[in-house]
């Protein structure tokens, strides 16, 4: 697998959300839900409607198995990703054993080559420098959560890291690096 990059600046984000949106609901989704998450993108493709709806919302987490244990790992669907949700779950007609990010050309969910086009043509359309890939949203969302205050402890239970240094390589954070963490606590 090739090393790819976080998206660091917001501005790119907001870029890369813009150009989804106009060329797909559920394309937008899925970049918003990847970089909201931090799911792998194998764990994003499996999504069915019946993981992230209970019949009457959009579930608080999704619930995704690890995949070489039983070790089950919690996934908050935060209001960045329920609005995009409610969005997406209102133009199509899926039903709960669909899957979330189902292909146009049959009833399976897209490729893994069809997610890396879709990300990667819209970081390119945004002028985003370096190797952009779908492991990016994964990158992308630790490296945000690092800088918000998150604990790099907490990002590695996510990330199912053995340690803090892996996490910190992982999502691009420099060991000298400084800058200021914005702890927004807001009560």
């Amino acid at each position: 697998m090739e090393f790819v990059e976080p998206i660091k600046r917001i501005a790119d984000i907001k870029g890369m959300k813009e150009v989804l949106s106009q060329h797909s609901q559920r394309d937008l989704l899925f970049f918003v839900f990847g970089i909201n998450t931090g799911m792998r993108v194998s764990e994003l493709l499996s999504l069915k409607v019946g993981d992230i709806w209970d019949g009457q919302d959009i579930k608080e987490f999704v619930s995704i198995e690890g995949p070489h244990t039983d070790e089950v790992t919690d996934f908050y669907i935060n209001l960045s990703v329920k609005k995009e949700l409610r969005k997406y779950l209102s133009q199509v007609d899926l039903q709960e054993c669909d899957y979330l990010f189902k292909s146009k050309k049959n009833n399976k969910p897209i490729t893994r080559q069809q997610a890396y086009r879709i990300i990667n043509h819209a970081a390119k359309e945004v002028g985003i420098p370096g190797k952009i890939g779908t492991h990016t949203l994964r990158k992308t969302f630790g490296y945000h959560a690092y800088r918000k205050g998150i604990a790099v402890s907490i990002l590695s239970k996510i990330y199912r890291h053995q340690s803090s240094a892996e996490t910190l390589h992982y999502i691009g954070i420099e060991k000298n690096e400084k800058y200021i963490i914005k702890v927004d606590v807001n009560l």
